[in-house]
């Protein structure tokens, strides 16, 4: 599962299965990207794709030297408990 960025949809997109999709929503404003909702499929939940899809926009993020200001809740708990993101988080 590779999480890839979508900037004609302004989210990033991890493909799950055949039909499936979870995705993080985001807003860039002056550089920074507002992350602003998490969606997993319902089959898909509880697995920790979640978590996943996350720390993968963080690592994609890292990677072209961007930043993240996460706004959704599941966003800041993912962002709380991996500390190692710290680089990627705007502050």
């Amino acid at each position: 599962m590779e999480v890839q960025d979508n900037p004609a949809q302004k989210r990033f997109e991890m493909p799950l299965g055949e039909d499936d999709l979870a995705v993080v929503d985001y807003v860039e404003k002056d550089g920074v990207l507002h992350l602003t909702h998490t969606g997993v499929p319902s089959a898909w939940e509880g697995k920790g794709i979640g978590s996943k899809l996350v720390t993968g926009v963080f690592d994609l993020l890292r990677a072209s030297g961007r930043k993240a200001f996460p706004v959704c809740p599941f966003i800041v708990a993912v962002a709380r408990r991996k500390p190692e993101y710290a680089d990627v988080i705007a502050g």
